[in-house]
């Protein structure tokens, strides 16, 4: 495994720049090179430290078959181009991208590369060579609404975002839904930071939702720090991408935890047997690719069972909390009772439900 950071990249891209492309006389035998751009560092213990989990678990399970690298903090705009493209310069042939930011900058340098495939987590747009894959976090945001809606004392629950992305957006108005089928008074204060990692702006968003009332806070950013700050101020909260519980033993009622591993050990494996093609793959807890953390000792029993019963409905295909009827902010219907959100319209989601405020 080969680490690099975007500096590495900058500084070399002159250089890479003239490096002929693997061509289609390689020997066989060598390894199959697979890249990652990460939006964090590996070490924020949330978002990005559960792809390198993922990615450590495909050396693990391919060994000498395959070779990877990947390039932390690298931003969701036009400098990601150069990233990809070097990336693909270096003789890669299977290159993840991890955030939704990247989406235009893939399918661009996807355009040069006929002969690389690229993999686009949690985007919608797909080429010959692009495929786009996600997780239906959604349903685990269901899972610990559920468990909000239970234990939440003063009725207002917190929701801390980082950008309004249809990712984003569908998971607070499934926590919120969820939360309201408990208790139909409950409101979610809803608090944006404009990043993805930033413990700083994380700990300060968390302390505004606090002020606000919030006694359950869930988390849509990377880092560990919402959790220990909630901690501190004796509210709960939830783990995002992992299980954060060691950093807030106390306040951390469960976590949603990503598992990438499966996926890209199948996608390079079909890589190396000549079987991939370009695909949109959007699991969740019935698949696998959505797990929920141990729940802590503090949640009473009647909350761990109305969450229970909302995973086992997933895994078994009888619910959906996105089954109307459903209203908007402005509390127009946008979904009529007994009809549901299609993916195809989750995946676009731009609204909120009734119940969420924007603080």
């Amino acid at each position: 495994m080969t680490k690099f950071t975007r500096r590495d990249f900058v500084k070399t891209a002159a250089a890479a720049s003239v490096l002929p492309l693997m061509g289609a006389s390689a020997n066989a035998a060598e390894p199959l090179k697979v890249a990652y751009i990460y939006i964090g560092p590996v070490g924020d213990y949330g978002w990005t430290w559960a792809h390198d989990k993922g990615r450590k678990e495909l050396e693990a399970a391919l060994g000498s078959a395959v070779k990877t690298s990947y390039v932390e903090n690298v931003k969701e705009d036009a400098s990601a181009i150069p990233v990809l493209r070097d990336l693909a310069r270096q003789g890669n042939k299977l290159i993840f991208a991890t955030s939704f930011g990247y989406m235009d900058q893939v399918l661009e340098v996807a355009k040069e590369f006929p002969d690389v495939k690229f993999e686009h987590c949690t985007g919608f747009k797909r080429a010959d060579n692009v495929t786009t894959y996600n997780s239906r976090f959604h349903e685990g945001r269901a899972v610990t609404g559920t468990l909000a809606g239970k234990v939440s004392k003063s009725g207002v629950i917190g929701y801390l975002g980082s950008f309004k992305i249809p990712e984003v957006v569908m998971g607070v108005n499934a926590y919120t839904l969820a939360a309201q089928a408990i208790n139909p008074k409950i409101e979610t204060k809803l608090v944006m930071i404009d990043s993805w990692f930033d413990p700083a702006k994380e700990t300060s968003a968390t302390e505004t939702l606090a002020n606000l009332g919030c006694d359950v806070i869930a988390t849509h950013t990377d880092s560990p720090a919402p959790l220990q700050f909630c901690q501190k101020k004796g509210i709960f909260g939830f783990g995002q991408g992992a299980d954060m519980s060691k950093f807030a033993p106390k306040a951390q009622l469960s976590a949603i935890e990503d598992i990438w591993g499966p996926h890209y050990i199948a996608r390079a494996k079909a890589m190396i047997d000549g079987s991939w093609k370009s695909e949109d793959f959007w699991d969740g807890i019935k698949e696998g690719s959505v797990k929920i953390s141990p729940y802590n000792a503090s949640v009473p029993k009647d909350a761990q069972d109305a969450a229970n019963k909302v995973f086992e409905g997933y895994r078994a295909g009888t619910y959906d909390v996105f089954t109307g009827p459903i209203y908007d902010q402005a509390g127009t219907l946008r979904v009529k009772a007994g009809e549901k959100l299609g993916l195809g319209d989750l995946a676009t989601i731009d609204w909120y439900v009734k119940g969420v405020q924007s603080a």
